[in-house]
């Protein structure tokens, strides 16, 4: 803008300037006329360039392009309070001499860097997707809670097979070792509960046992303490959940799976073992194992789970998974391959040995070393798998919306049928 521009003298005034930015006391120097004649001018101490009035015309030139003190300063103050820009000599038209470039004017000139700033977020994101984020943290605050039955005669292997799934001596045995062992006179029902935490994921794990279960000449009816005691964790539960005062957090007492182990016999299903799953099956995840599998050869194994996945099929045992409960195709085609190993032949082992100079559980034997692990000589880690890895939380979710379920209303149409008789017979007694 020129000086003789109307609005030269409202839009800046030069008095504060000079006084706000004095010259350095060593290097004085006059400040060189501007391209356009007249008018006041002051010559910037730090970076040797004119300041003149910021153009407020779109036709006026703009002279120089970068701010007087990028530092920042009394100058770039005083320039930014009075809107101007820092000009160039020689970038004017002749302005030659003692006003060429000093290294700090190239420095300046230069273009500045870019600046790391975010990005802009989607206009259309609304972040739902957050929710997921929001329930794992809820989730590791709060734990997660797994109990897990074990059922089998005595020397089954039963202990050993928990120590191996968990990787801990967490069986009952294992915990509470006795000097003596004997058969009970009636089957037991004992748990213990372990805090087991991996990478930070806190479990609360439960493992009850059943001794005496099948040990006995007499077997008959050797399954009802089992199924009282399954009825009584839904009855625990279902207490609570009615209760007018009651906890933000139910303990979950509830049997989630039932590992029932088959003794490797090389025949067929027992009517011990027939009962017993027919009965249980509807009302608690039954998963069937061959105990100690590495007593049958390959041909036996095979032939044996034909003829136990045949009686189960003939006396109508659904064992988990559940065909009827599988939610899409996608499930269906994972179970599938669960269903064909229906039962798992599994090892058990909580010894370690160094084969190829890695680190396993298996059992060592005269011709060579049963590894646990190993899907080619058993399929304990199928079972894995399928407890831990990939179902565990689907095996809780049949429990609560299945079994559980249908222990609910059958409670209910039992207190509703109790309290319709009670007032069937009021108005009979009340004609008495």
């Amino acid at each position: 803008m020129h000086p003789a521009h109307p609005d030269w003298f409202q839009a800046c005034s030069w008095a504060p300037l000079v006084s706000s930015c004095p010259p350095p006391p060593n290097s004085p120097r006059p400040a060189p006329e501007p391209p356009f004649s007249g008018g006041p001018s002051y010559l910037c101490p730090r970076s040797g360039r004119l300041l003149v009035p910021r153009p407020q015309s779109p036709f006026d030139p703009l002279l120089g392009s970068e701010p007087c003190d990028p530092v920042g300063g009394p100058c770039s103050q005083a320039a930014s309070a009075a809107r101007l820009r820092c000009w160039a000599p020689e970038a004017a038209p002749g302005c030659t001499g003692d006003m060429a470039d000093t290294p700090r004017d190239a420095g300046l000139k230069q273009a500045p860097a870019p600046r790391n700033e975010k990005a802009p977020a989607d206009f259309g994101y609304v972040g739902i997707d957050s929710i997921l984020e929001q329930m794992r943290r809820k989730a590791m605050k709060q734990g997660f809670e797994f109990n897990i039955m074990v059922v089998g005669q005595s020397g089954l292997g039963k202990s050993t097979l928990i120590n191996t799934l968990f990787k801990s001596k967490i069986s009952r045995k294992s915990v509470q070792p006795t000097s003596e062992e004997r058969i009970p006179k009636t089957i037991e029902i004992k748990s213990i509960t372990h805090d087991i935490e991996e990478k930070g994921v806190r479990m609360k794990l439960t493992v009850i046992d059943t001794p005496g279960f099948g040990d006995h000449i007499n077997n008959e009816n050797c399954w009802q303490p089992i199924m009282k005691f399954i009825n009584d964790q839904y009855e625990k539960y279902l207490q609570e959940e009615v209760n007018i005062n009651r906890k933000k957090r139910i303990p979950d007492t509830r049997v989630h799976c039932c590992l029932y182990f088959i003794p490797a016999t090389g025949h067929s299903l027992r009517p011990l073992d027939i009962e017993f799953m027919k009965r249980l099956s509807k009302v608690v995840n039954i998963v069937p194992v061959i105990a100690k599998a590495d007593t049958l050869t390959l041909e036996e194994r095979v032939y044996f789970k034909q003829r136990i996945t045949a009686d189960l099929l003939s006396n109508g045992i659904d064992v988990y998974p559940q065909k009827e409960f599988d939610e899409d195709s996608e499930d269906r085609l994972v179970n599938e391959k669960f269903r064909e190993m229906i039962p798992f032949a599994v090892v058990g082992s909580d010894h370690e040995y160094q084969v190829n100079g890695k680190r396993i559980l298996g059992r060592k034997t005269k011709w060579g070393t049963i590894e646990v692990e190993n899907t080619t000589h058993c399929e304990f880690a199928y079972l894995r798998d399928l407890l831990i890895r990939t179902h565990m939380q689907n095996i809780k979710d049949i429990t609560s919306s299945i079994h559980f379920e249908a222990y609910r209303v059958k409670r209910l149409h039992e207190g509703n049928a109790v309290s319709n008789g009670v007032e069937e017979k009021g108005p009979e007694a009340q004609e008495m």
